[in-house]
């Protein structure tokens, strides 16, 4: 048994309390309406586009561009795919808490019905947020602009829910900017791109991690139940699992579930996952690093190191850091070591006080008491 726990069958009645870090595997429906009532803080869904692709396509060169051609991917009719997406979505309102909120994400081929569907069954909608793509697929056909972008659509259970957003770290992402409606992230490419075992990309339509990282960052708190009723090769869950949040994934072929644990199994958590999400700024001293070293509370050249010590970086005398030949603020180094897209550097970085390893937070602590004294 791996450490996620075996893949379970959609048919198992619900628990009294919701089961996390497993997939279901099975059709999306009846898995949710077997899952207990309001059980979920977010839902990311990723559904069927319904792209209506007519023929192959070929490159210029004459190769074959590897489409979403899938039976999953199929429906009758318009009339079809809308039943099809009401039903999710009543089920998803269902387990999804009052205070929850909900993420879809389409293309220009279905994003417009689901978005009606959304607030016909209730939701109230907050954002769309515009993914654009970094690098996208062209128009080889040379007949149509260039797809360059997918829509998603963040909505509250319903007008008067009270639901998360945190935005002090969606603007820390951002450089200290306000964090806009317009994403500009690459595709899932290279080394992330989830292959077989004959080097075919495992899943037509993999998300980037980056794009769920920003999403799970916005609206949920470490602890969190995040569920995917669309869970393909697992990238909610990975995410989702290196952020210290809980998933649920359901998925109805066998053989993204098998893949999806593998991946996420691999995924190791940040060592900050409980507190990445920055405060609000009235409960934060604000006291720059340099402001530590020039009272003397941390002396040039103290050697900085994560809790379980596997990064050290040295503090300089103009308050950067260095780590490796790279030089930047605690922040920035902080998150260079982890490959992470931020970092709060105040307490991932510790340092030696009076023989005991403490974050700089404690030392920050300790500067902004001495103010106030």
């Amino acid at each position: 048994m791996s450490v996620l726990g075996r893949v379970e069958k959609a048919k198992c009645a619900p628990a009294p309390e919701v089961a996390t870090d497993r997939i279901i595997q099975g059709d999306c429906i009846p898995a949710m309406a077997a899952l207990p009532d309001k059980c979920v803080d977010m839902i990311f869904a990723d559904p069927p586009y319904n792209l209506q692709l007519g023929g192959e396509l070929f490159r210029p060169e004459g190769g074959l561009v590897d489409a979403v051609d899938d039976d999953w991917d199929k429906f009758d009719s318009f009339a079809t795919y809308d039943g099809f997406t009401r039903a999710w979505l009543k089920e998803a309102r269902r387990v999804l808490k009052d205070d929850g909120t909900l993420w879809v994400i389409g293309s220009y081929h279905n994003i417009f019905r689901v978005g009606a569907a959304v607030q016909d069954e209730g939701y109230w909608i907050l954002n769309d947020i515009v993914w654009r793509k970094a690098n996208p697929m062209p128009n080889f056909r040379g007949t149509r602009f260039t797809n360059a972008h997918e829509t998603l659509i963040w909505c509250a259970k319903g007008e008067d829910s009270r639901y998360h957003f945190n935005y002090r770290a969606m603007k820390a992402l951002n450089d200290e900017l306000q964090m806009r409606s317009d994403w500009l992230l690459p595709i899932c490419s290279g080394g992330e791109r989830v292959k077989e075992a004959g080097g075919h990309k495992a899943h037509p339509t993999q998300k980037p991690e980056s794009l769920l990282y920003r999403v799970l960052l916005a609206c949920t708190q470490p602890g969190d139940v995040v569920l995917d009723p669309f869970f393909g090769t697992g990238t909610t869950g990975a995410v989702a699992r290196r952020l210290g949040r809980k998933w649920i994934g359901i998925e109805k072929e066998a053989k993204y579930c098998a893949v999806a644990e593998e991946r996420i199994a691999s995924t190791l958590p940040l060592d900050e996952s409980a507190i990445l999400t920055m405060q609000d700024k009235k409960s934060v001293p604000r006291v720059p690093f340099g402001a530590l070293i020039e009272t003397g509370l941390i002396a040039p050249g103290a050697m900085l190191t994560d809790a379980k010590g596997r990064w050290k970086a040295r503090v300089r005398a103009d308050a950067s850091v260095e780590m490796a030949g790279k030089q930047g603020s605690i922040h920035q180094i902080g998150a260079a070591a982890q490959e992470s897209p931020s970092c709060n550097g105040w307490t991932f970085w510790h340092v030696r006080d009076g023989g005991k390893l403490v974050p700089l937070d404690d030392l920050r602590q300790r500067y902004a008491q001495g103010l106030k004294a």
